[in-house]
């Protein structure tokens, strides 16, 4: 049975976590209801020259389909290390074995299945969270789609992770992480940890995308683990 996860990427940095959260899930047999941002289609392009158009998008616009390279030698470099496009290699398959499938909803899309909580999913992840995007779930604004979806994981009672990535931390921040997690979200920063064996920049984002999917209830072996 196939399972369903959110993926909302915001206008914080630390694209590169989505990206490969977004292979890791959808080669461990996902399938994925993937909703981006006005902010966050800018950070794609400022740390990975992403080019995204969110009104008539592609998969192969976030390089998932295996198939688009950057021109870029330095590029094709940075994202090497950081594990996009590559083989998902260390993710052990659910289910059927079977690749799982992408669905992109546009973030103003308020009649998407993932607005409403009679669609069922196994979970969310905001990755990375801004804090306005915190702050707007925190409050239930519902301004957008992406914060709608989070706002139906809480009241389901479902699993919410909030990916934050910001540092030094403010208290309107820290006091928006309390509430959160007061309403059952999971706050899980972009704080790679250092002992599993460092070499490389994909080894600092797999491990964060490891814990992501450790939450979600999703195998893997991304990295190696403490005791191991």
């Amino acid at each position: 049975m196939k399972r369903n996860m959110v993926v909302a990427i915001t206008g914080a940095s630390g694209s590169t976590y989505a990206i490969r959260l977004l292979e890791v899930l959808l080669a461990a047999g996902c399938d994925v209801y993937l909703s981006i941002s006005a902010a966050a289609k800018i950070v794609l392009k400022q740390e990975l020259n992403l080019a995204v158009d969110l009104d008539k998008f592609k998969e192969s616009m976030l390089m998932l389909d295996g198939k688009s390279k950057p021109k870029d030698r330095k590029l094709q470099k940075i994202r090497s290390l950081a594990g996009i496009s590559s083989d998902s290699s260390n993710v052990l398959a659910v289910g059927s074995g079977q690749p799982g499938k992408l669905h992109y909803c546009h973030y103003r899309d308020q009649t998407a299945p993932i607005a409403s909580g009679s669609f069922l999913t196994d979970g969310m992840v905001v990755c990375p969270c801004s804090g306005g995007t915190l702050s707007a779930i925190v409050h239930g604004t519902s301004a957008n789609l992406i914060h709608r979806a989070a706002d139906v994981h809480l009241k389901e009672r479902r699993k919410l992770v909030l990916v934050c990535r910001e540092t030094p931390l403010s208290l309107i921040q820290l006091d928006n992480m309390k509430r959160a997690t007061e309403a059952g979200a999971i706050i899980l920063p972009a704080s790679p940890a250092f002992y599993h064996g460092v070499k490389t920049i994909r080894d600092l984002v797999d491990y964060v995308v490891s814990r992501i999917c450790d939450q979600l209830g999703v195998q893997n072996s991304l990295i190696k683990r403490w005791g191991s």
